[in-house]
C-alpha cells in the first residue's frame, strides 16, 4: 500500500466549539443545495478570514472566470488550482476566495480558484471541461508545476481533473500535476458509502437526500458509476502525491476512505487524515477551530514540498 492514514484526535477545545455549531445548526432551516441556495452558502463561505499578505482579483483563464489569490513577496513559477465546493449547484470564486488565499499563503504559491459551470444552468460534464480548461490555461502561462485542490464536489472534481491531466500528460505530452488535494471529496456519485447510513446521525451539514437531489441537477440520467462523475471509480494508476482530508462524523467520509484504499492498490502515493469530531470540509472553519488551522498548514506544507523546485519565496508565509 503506498497510502498512508493518520488518525487525529479532537482537541478539547475544538469539541466545545463543535458543540456549539452543532447547535447553531440544529437551530436552522437545512442548507439549501439548489439554485435558489446559492446567496447562503456564499455568504457562509464568505465568513473564512483573509490571509494576510495576500492580493485578490478577478481574472479569466482558459476562457473560465474566477480569482487569483496571490501571496506578495513570492516569486513563483508554480500554481494552484482550486475547485470549490457546493454539490455542483452553488457557490462561487468569489466566496471562496479567502479559504484559497489562506491555502495559497501557506503553499507559497498563487492559487487560481475557477468559476466552473454550475448545474441545473450547465450540467455534467460541464464543470469537468471547465476545469480542465483552466487547468491547461494555468499550464499555458509557464507554470512549471501545478497542483490541483478542491473541497466535496470540487474536492472530487479535483481527483477527476488529476487523473484526466495525468493521463493527457503520457498520451499527448500536456504537463501532469504535481499534487492534488481534496478535502473531504464527494467521489461516489452514486452514494454506495456505508457512512452515508451510519454516519447520518452525526453529520449536521450533509443528507443522503440533499445529495441524491444534487445528483439529479448535475448528472440527470447519466450514468453516476461514470469516472468523470465519480473518481472512485476511476484508474487511479500513475496518479501524483494525493492528500485527503475528511471529518470522521461526515456522511462521506467512505467516500474518502475508499478512494484512498483503491488509490493505494493501485500503487499512487497519497495520505488520508481522517479528523475525530470533524464534520463537511472543516479546514473552512478557520477563526473557529484548531483542526482546521491543523489541517490547512499540512496541506500548505504539502503543496509547499510538491512545488517548491518552481516555487521560490523571499520568507516564510
Amino acid at each position: 500500500m503506498a497510502t498512508s492514514t493518520t488518525h487525529h484526535e479532537e482537541h478539547l477545545v475544538d469539541r466545545a466549539a463543535m458543540l456549539a455549531m452543532r447547535a447553531m445548526i440544529a437551530s436552522q432551516p437545512d442548507a439549501d443545495l439548489g439554485p435558489d441556495g446559492r446567496p447562503a452558502f456564499d455568504e457562509l463561505m464568505e465568513r473564512t478570514p483573509a490571509a494576510d499578505g495576500v492580493v485578490y482579483e478577478p481574472a479569466v483563464m482558459g476562457g473560465i472566470p474566477g480569482w487569483w489569490c496571490r501571496p506578495t513577496g513570492v516569486e513563483a513559477a508554480a500554481a494552484i488550482l482550486y475547485l470549490h465546493g457546493g454539490a455542483y449547484v452553488v457557490g462561487s470564486a468569489k466566496a471562496y476566495r479567502h479559504f484559497g488565499g489562506q491555502i495559497a499563503a501557506r503553499a507559497g504559491a498563487p492559487m487560481f480558484v475557477a468559476d466552473y459551470g454550475l448545474a441545473p444552468e450547465r450540467p455534467f460534464p460541464a464543470a469537468v471541461e471547465d476545469a480542465e480548461a483552466a487547468y491547461r490555461a494555468l499550464a499555458e502561462r509557464g507554470a512549471a508545476r501545478l497542483a490541483i485542490v478542491g473541497d466535496s464536489a470540487g474536492g472530487g472534481l479535483a481527483l477527476v481533473v488529476a487523473a484526466g491531466m495525468a493521463r493527457a500528460a503520457r498520451e499527448d505530452g500536456a504537463s501532469p500535476p504535481a499534487a492534488t488535494v481534496a478535502l473531504s471529496p464527494w467521489t461516489d456519485l452514486a452514494l454506495t458509502g456505508e457512512s452515508l447510513s451510519t454516519r447520518a446521525g452525526h453529520d449536521p451539514l450533509l443528507t443522503v437526500a440533499a445529495l441524491q437531489a444534487a445528483r439529479q441537477r448535475y448528472l440527470g440520467q447519466h450514468d453516476a458509476h461514470d469516472p468523470l462523475a465519480s473518481p472512485l471509480f476511476g484508474d487511479l494508476a500513475d496518479l501524483p502525491p494525493t492528500m485527503i482530508h475528511v471529518g470522521e462524523d461526515e456522511i462521506l467520509l467512505d467516500d474518502a476512505r475508499r478512494y484512498a484504499e483503491r488509490l493505494g492498490a493501485a500503487g499512487s502515493v497519497g495520505e488520508l487524515h481522517i479528523w475525530q469530531g470533524m464534520v463537511h470540509v472543516f479546514p473552512a472553519n478557520l477563526a473557529l477551530l484548531r483542526a482546521a488551522r491543523e489541517a490547512t498548514d499540512s496541506v500548505g506544507a504539502f503543496l509547499r514540498r510538491h512545488l517548491t523546485d518552481a516555487t521560490i519565496s523571499t520568507s516564510p508565509v
